[in-house]
């Protein structure tokens, strides 16, 4: 039986949002050269609120794209199950622009150098930034966030969960282990 904790509630989620909404305005003199990009399936409602939180701030719309890195992960034949594709919807030119990926957990590194791979097929940026909720740590590849919500040190073992009401139905990180 797995034992769960809940670590973040959705009040928690709210403010780490809106804080990492600031930090991000912050970085940049101005938003007009920014845009998020979202990799499914957590990081893109999370990238929405984000923007929406930007907007809130600076009284500018801030572009929102999303992205699926299903092919360009490095276990994607390793898989039990088929992936499930999504489509990648960046309506905007991403050439010169700063990027914010959005990302619900940074564990390995791994679904952000394919998430980097997958962006830079749709231009060259000049820099790419990465958001997380949560940072656990356990890298496998020289990755870090430039904007975190929470760093939390876990066991390898453990499973670290946030869960969005966009997808699941409430706001709310969890840790299980077995």
């Amino acid at each position: 039986m797995a034992e769960t904790k809940s670590i973040i509630d959705a009040i928690g989620i709210e403010r780490i949002l809106m804080r990492i909404a600031h930090e991000i305005v912050e970085k940049h003199r101005s938003v007009d050269q920014l845009a998020l990009v979202g990799i499914y399936s957590r990081g893109v409602p999370l990238a929405d609120r984000l923007a929406a939180n930007i907007q809130k701030i600076t009284g500018t719309t801030v572009s929102v794209g999303r992205l699926d890195i299903t092919f360009y992960r490095d276990d994607v034949y390793n898989r039990e199950s088929q992936p499930v594709l999504k489509s990648t919807d960046i309506d905007f030119d991403i050439n010169d622009k700063d990027i914010v990926v959005v990302d619900d957990v940074l564990f390995t590194g791994r679904t952000i150098r394919a998430a980097m791979d997958a962006l830079i097929d749709y231009g060259r940026p000049r820099r790419i930034m990465l958001a997380v909720v949560v940072d656990r740590g356990h890298r496998e590849l020289p990755i870090r966030a430039d904007f975190v919500g929470k760093n939390l040190p876990t066991m390898r073992v453990e499973k670290v969960k946030v869960n969005i009401r966009e997808v699941d139905g409430t706001d709310e990180v969890v840790v299980s282990k077995e």
